[in-house]
């Protein structure tokens, strides 16, 4: 078990995970949504796609729907899913200089 500092300000440490059992639904037939919370304010975002998206789909998407709006997280506390764990997330969290912890 890690140990989690307080964050100081919003969207500065996040809790994200991918709920990927789901019928389809919707228009554009979205099948998992994944979920981030705010250690902060505890605020929550559901972001609907598909359980088939990439590490590329799902970093452009965050990034879009999420940092255009908040700025970027510190840290991200995630399970050990294979999309946060690829080579893009790590290069991704290299270059921003922000933490991904399990």
């Amino acid at each position: 078990m890690i140990q989690i500092q307080e964050p100081k300000s919003p969207w500065e440490i996040v809790h994200m995970n991918g709920v990927t059992v789901l019928p389809p639904g919707g228009d554009t037939i979205y099948n998992a949504f994944l979920v981030l919370v705010d250690s902060y304010s505890k605020t929550p975002m559901f972001l609907p796609f598909h359980k088939d998206d990439t590490a590329v789909d799902t970093a452009i998407m965050i990034g879009y729907k999420v940092i255009s709006h908040t700025g970027l997280f510190h840290n991200i506390i995630s399970d050990r899913d294979p999309i946060f764990t690829s080579t893009l997330w790590t290069n991704l969290h290299t270059f921003f200089g922000t933490k991904l912890s399990f």
